[in-house]
C-alpha cells in the first residue's frame, strides 16, 4: 500500500470510486443510505447538470447548513454533545489511532442518523466533506460580499464545507459550521461526497 509521508493514515486505493468505495472487492450494496463517495468535483457538477441541479455556492451551503441558526457553531447550536448526545458523524478517541466509535460510526453512516437542523438537512456536521460550486481562496470570505457573497472567479482548488467522520479536534476541527477548507477539483476520497441545489 502506498501511504503519504507524514500522514500514514492515508493510504492510496487503486480503482476506488463511488461504486467500489473500498477498492476491488468492495460494492455499494448495504451502502444505499449512505451518501456518495469517491465523486471528483467534476464528477458531481456533472452529476447534477444531470439531475437538473446545481452544486450550491459556499454561502448557499453554510446558510442551510446552519438552519437558520446565527452564528451558531454547530448545525444545532454551540455545544457538540447536547446532554451527552452525539449530533455527528466524526472521530472519537485518539486519532489517528483508535475511532471509538462513540457516536455510532467509524466510516460513514446513513445520511438520516442524526436529528436534522431546523431546514430539513441532515449530516450538514461531519460525516462527509461536501464540495460546493466555488473556488477556494482562504482569505476570500474577508474581502468577499456579506450578501449572498460568489467566489473568487479562478483558483486550483474547490470549496469543500462540512467536515467528515475523519474530523476530531485535535487535527481537523473543521465540521463546525463556519469552517471552511478546499481541496483539488480532481480530487476523490473516501470521505467526500455532495449535495445538490435547485434554481
Amino acid at each position: 500500500m502506498e501511504t503519504v509521508m507524514g500522514l500514514s493514515w492515508w493510504v492510496r486505493v487503486e480503482n476506488a470510486d463511488w461504486r467500489k468505495p473500498g477498492g476491488p472487492g468492495t460494492n455499494i450494496r448495504k451502502l444505499a443510505e449512505h451518501p456518495v463517495v469517491h465523486v471528483s468535483w467534476h464528477d458531481t457538477v456533472a452529476y447534477a447538470h444531470w439531475a437538473g441541479k446545481r452544486l450550491p455556492t459556499e454561502a448557499e451551503w453554510e446558510c442551510a447548513a446552519r438552519g437558520g441558526l446565527k452564528q451558531a457553531r454547530y448545525p444545532w447550536g454551540d455545544e457538540l454533545t447536547p446532554d451527552g448526545k452525539h449530533r455527528c458523524n466524526i472521530w472519537q478517541g485518539s486519532f489517528p489511532d483508535n475511532d471509538t466509535g462513540a457516536d455510532g460510526y467509524t466510516s460513514t453512516a446513513p445520511a438520516k442518523s442524526f436529528r436534522a437542523n431546523p431546514y430539513g438537512l441532515y449530516n450538514s456536521a461531519g460525516n462527509v466533506w461536501e464540495w460546493a460550486c466555488d473556488w477556494f481562496d482562504p482569505r476570500w470570505h474577508i474581502a468577499a460580499s456579506r450578501e449572498n457573497p460568489l467566489g473568487p472567479e479562478t483558483g486550483s482548488a474547490k470549496v469543500i464545507r462540512g467536515g467528515s467522520f475523519l474530523c476530531h479536534e485535535s487535527y481537523c476541527n473543521r465540521y463546525r459550521v463556519g469552517a471552511r477548507t478546499g481541496n483539488t477539483p480532481d480530487s476523490s476520497t473516501c470521505h467526500t461526497g455532495f449535495r445538490c441545489a435547485f434554481s
